[in-house]
């Protein structure tokens, strides 16, 4: 029987209070979100993960402590394994970025299982060189000096992936059906520092592409919607608008909001402090007449069945990243993106 490893990439949380520091420290050493030589990374990283440790202490104390994110891609490991009985031996596999389980581990438990072959899938339906990408680079690091020398199949990127479009549409539509009055929906995707995009980043373009798709499945006439962007840190100019400024339109132009993380698929810090309790609060100082977050589409079937089919597409391709529609759909400015077309 084929055996197939599915390995999730995720950005990662800290799980107690005490692993925030740390887990922050990873994030800011990270060379694709401060490209400095190291030492001065390496000091930067830590003057940065000290200074702001106490207030993502606080944020997370109103997660309980730590974040959800670590069971929450446990149950959808748990459900895509169950979701590919046809693919013979299955087994999924969690690969967080920035705390545990870690690469080193995830490669070592790959590697115990002695797959036939592995397929890296990445919970970022959109691509970026600071989350898939870097992902990607680690995992190939590590997985090169343990040995681990496995057919590898790679899902770059599914921005227009049907399942999580349907997803996302069905949870956006329950939240409109909802609200009553004008209301107008805010994409919400994390942000990114210009720059990043400047140098060739395909993440705004996607980003930008799922909503596209989102409205449409929704076929709503004269809809009101924009995509904007949260989660902004440090002096840099970041893509725009941001969440917060939409939030304060929304109060001048009297209509109520539904905020929806278009680019997260698990619930975690951004999504149940930042949007449900910080831009809720924002909203009703700023007059918005209503007020509704959208869930992330977690364990959804459709979401799960779209994880599926994406394994099951990439395993009929050649070894490498690939888009999850086939071709790569990026602009050829976009010089970042890794996908290549499908032979």
């Amino acid at each position: 029987m084929t055996k197939t490893a599915i390995v999730l990439f995720n950005l990662g949380g800290p799980d107690r209070p005490d692993s925030v520091e740390p887990f922050l420290f990873n994030l800011f050493n990270d060379p694709a979100i401060i490209s400095l030589p190291n030492p001065f990374r390496f000091l930067v990283a830590k003057l940065i993960s000290r200074k702001r440790a106490p207030i993502a202490r606080e944020i997370y104390e109103n997660l309980g402590g730590g974040s959800p994110l670590l069971p929450n891609t446990e149950a959808q490991a748990e459900a895509l394994s169950a979701a590919l009985p046809d693919l013979g031996e299955v087994k999924c596999f969690i690969a967080m970025r920035y705390w545990h389980p870690m690469t080193d581990e995830t490669v070592q438990a790959v590697k115990a299982f002695a797959p036939d072959r592995v397929v890296l899938l990445p919970l970022y339906p959109q691509f970026s060189t600071t989350t898939t990408g870097s992902s990607l680079r680690l995992w190939n690091k590590r997985a090169e000096a343990a040995g681990l020398r496995v057919p590898t199949h790679v899902i770059g990127c599914y921005p227009r992936a049907s399942g999580y479009v349907n997803a996302v549409a069905g949870l956006v539509r329950k939240a409109l059906d909802g609200m009553e009055g004008r209301k107008r929906v805010l994409f919400s995707a994390h942000g990114l520092p210009k720059k990043v995009i400047d140098k060739g980043d395909p993440y705004q373009w996607q980003v930008e592409r799922s909503a596209e798709e989102v409205v449409k499945t929704l076929n709503i006439p004269d809809l009101d919607w924009i995509v904007c962007y949260q989660s902004r840190v440090g002096p840099l100019e970041w893509i725009g608008p941001s969440t917060d400024a939409e939030i304060l339109r929304a109060g001048k132009d009297g209509v109520g909001i539904i905020v929806c993380p278009i680019a997260f698929v698990s619930e975690h810090s951004e999504t149940l402090v930042e949007i449900e309790l910080e831009y809720r609060e924002l909203a009703e100082e700023s007059g918005v007449s209503a007020f509704a977050r959208v869930p992330t589409p977690g364990a959804d079937p459709l979401f799960i069945e779209a994880l599926a089919d994406l394994v099951r597409l990439a395993l009929q391709r050649p070894v490498g990243v690939c888009a999850g529609e086939g071709s790569r759909i990026c602009p050829a400015e976009f010089g970042k993106c890794p996908c290549r077309d499908a032979a």
